[in-house]
């Protein structure tokens, strides 16, 4: 019995061993594409004048680190020529304007120039409803004891809103992102619903409803489909090669990934209870 025992033991490390081991494959090494994440966010309530823009590149399978982005010129204009500029964080790759003015409906372009290139993109400025409620519901999901969240709204009418939903959770490291548009609700009360079966009493939930355009939309639609709804930031680790609107006007064959969007925000906290 010993013997058996000891051959047991002797066989279940070889296995472990062996399944320690690191296998890399050679992939072929594409040359760093430009990953510009410009999403202009104005919080219902606030000015809107603080804004951030990150710059970076896409790095090798294996790399663990995202390449950051310096010494570009990053700006965006109005329709009235008015030009924000924004400038770097020592060596950081996010350049932030402290002067931005954001007009529900206004056009915007978005200019940066890095390494002798330039990159452009036009898109106007988008409102959202804003949320009326939040109702919590235990006897949610498929098994009818999931903890369920609607955030509710006043979609308005006579014209078509597209939306993008996020809700962060405090025990939790991913987030939930999905998009709507109101073709079968428009003008009526709508909600977004959180997409988690893992709630608790006394969890936070930050809940954010942002009005986008309807190329946004359709962009975000294919990026969340292609990432599984993974939940965290669309550009921390492209899934695949997604065009945005941002167009490279020195070499158009050299795009860069990203996108370039203006959105009013409405965000709420919510406490499970």
């Amino acid at each position: 019995m010993k013997k058996i025992t000891l051959y047991l033991i002797l066989i279940i490390a070889v296995f472990s061993a062996s399944c320690e081991d690191v296998v890399e494959i050679d992939l072929d090494k594409a040359p760093p594409k430009l990953v510009i994440e410009a999403a202009i966010n104005w919080k219902k309530g606030t000015a809107g004048n603080q804004q951030k823009i990150k710059l970076s590149t896409t790095s090798g399978f294996y790399s663990t680190e995202i390449p950051t982005v310096s010494g570009a010129i990053v700006s965006i204009k109005n329709s009235t020529n008015v030009v924000f500029s924004f400038s770097e964080i020592a060596n950081t790759g996010e350049y932030t304007c402290a002067t931005f003015a954001p007009v529900i409906n206004e056009t915007y372009t978005l200019t940066v120039i890095s390494n002798g290139n330039t990159y452009t993109a036009t898109e106007t400025l988008k409102p959202v409803a804003p949320i009326t409620k939040i109702v919590q519901n235990n006897q949610g999901g498929f098994s009818g004891t999931d903890i369920e969240i609607k955030t509710f709204y006043q979609d308005p009418a006579g014209e078509r809103n597209y939306y993008l939903y996020k809700y962060v959770y405090s025990n939790q490291v991913k987030s939930n992102l999905y998009v709507d548009q109101d073709e079968f609700f428009n003008g009526n009360a709508f909600f977004s619903i959180s997409q988690n079966d893992e709630l608790k009493k006394d969890d936070k939930i930050e809940v954010s409803h942002i009005g986008i355009s309807k190329a946004y939309y359709n962009y975000m639609s294919v990026l969340l489909s292609i990432a599984g709804n993974s939940g965290g930031g669309p550009f921390q680790s492209p899934p695949a090669t997604v065009r945005g609107n941002i167009s490279n006007t020195t070499d158009s064959a050299n795009y860069p990934l990203g996108y370039f969007s203006l959105n009013e925000v409405d965000i709420r906290n919510y406490t499970i209870e």
